[in-house]
């Protein structure tokens, strides 16, 4: 099977153009401004739920798919977590509802949403931001790596 007729299965890497967007139309994270995503299936990186929906497409195809917040299988929230001030950069204007990157020991970046700010005290909310809200995600697949067999 040539790698233009590959379909995507599990461990098949996948080069792709993606929007992610809510079901309001707000874009969440798009490649379309950038260059296109490589993606392992299998990784973890992406929601399974995502992964799911390429399962079968091949080159050259596109589609559009409505997750609802139900299907989306989310850690459970955490309590929120009240920091010091001090742990941020002095010149970062925090305000709540604003999203920010965290730095895990392990290297991984988590969001982290801005609850409340005071002078000293700044409470965030580790929720995916994600969680319980319903997606639309845009794809086209541009190429199919299979899974080397044999």
């Amino acid at each position: 099977m040539s790698e233009d007729t590959a379909i995507i299965g599990k461990g098949s890497r996948v080069r792709l153009h993606y929007t992610l967007s809510l079901a309001d139309g707000h874009i969440v994270e798009t490649t379309r401004t950038t260059s296109p995503a490589t993606h392992a299936m299998g990784s973890g990186e992406w929601l399974m739920v995502l992964e799911e929906r390429l399962l079968g497409m091949r080159a050259g195809q596109s589609r559009r798919f409505e997750i609802a917040a139900a299907e989306i299988v989310m850690p459970p929230a955490p309590e929120p977590q009240v920091m010091s001030r001090d742990e941020f950069p002095p010149e970062l204007k925090l305000e709540s509802g604003q999203v920010i990157g965290f730095s895990l020991p392990s290297g991984e970046e988590i969001p982290g949403t801005i609850l409340e700010v005071s002078e000293y005290e700044v409470t965030v909310d580790f929720t995916h931001p994600l969680a319980g809200r319903d997606l639309v995600w845009e794809v086209e697949i541009l190429d199919v790596i299979p899974t080397k067999t044999g």
